[in-house]
């Protein structure tokens, strides 16, 4: 736990509920044990989407489509939305909440890889959303680059892994110490890319939220 419970807590019995279709999804995605964005992660997800309200939206991590309805719901309704997922049980499931909730035709799944797909997409997108293998953000990050719009947005969720990102690797499970060390220089080059602007936040379970500069936004080179 990143924030003290009882807050989190608080700050989540003010929320209102969201659509029938999606508290419906994330009750019978945490009966499955299937990780969802938390109540805190999707309120901010809603003020970000609707302070951008993007064209053009890229999903790294499906799931069982939840977010990608959820943000389905706070954009444009001529925005676009691109989700990728490569788990094969989940994706038939997504493919199926998109068409409960109407969406097919807005949300687009890609199946795959996401290193492999990522090559493979010409954007460019205003905005991206990260939520998938969390030791292959950095590989994941050149791609994303590429294909970010100056000016777009990217956010990063479950960055500061409960807390232990602060924890010196011989502190945390052996197994864990690879996507540790690879969290660390994630957070670390999305803090000092030249093309970036980056704050990372204490919310969730840790949210980094990006913007890509170009010359409107004083990058010289």
């Amino acid at each position: 736990m990143i924030v003290e419970e009882r807050m989190v807590s608080y700050i989540c019995s003010l929320e209102q509920e969201n659509s029938e279709i999606l508290e419906t999804i994330e009750k019978e995605a945490l009966d499955a044990n299937v990780p969802i964005i938390r109540k805190e992660m999707q309120s901010f997800l809603k003020v970000l989407l609707g302070i951008k309200r993007p064209a053009s939206v890229l999903e790294v991590g499906a799931a069982v489509g939840f977010s990608a309805i959820l943000m389905s719901e706070h954009v444009p309704a001529d925005t676009k939305i691109t989700t990728i997922e490569n788990y094969e049980k989940r994706i038939p499931i997504a493919r199926n909440n998109f068409k409960r909730a109407g969406k097919e035709e807005q949300i687009t799944l890609i199946e795959g890889d996401a290193m492999e797909i990522l090559k493979t997409l010409d954007g460019p997108f205003d905005f991206i959303f990260m939520d998938a293998a969390k030791g292959q953000y950095p590989a994941y990050l050149p791609e994303i680059l590429r294909i970010l719009q100056d000016g777009g947005v990217l956010v990063s969720d479950n960055v500061l892994q409960d807390g232990d990102i602060i924890e010196s690797r011989f502190a945390v499970e052996r197994r864990d110490r690879t996507i540790h060390s690879r969290m660390r220089e994630y957070l670390y080059t999305l803090k000092h890319h030249p093309q970036l602007e980056s704050s990372v936040i204490p919310l969730g379970d840790g949210v980094a939220v990006s913007v890509k500069k170009g010359k409107e936004y004083g990058e010289t080179s």
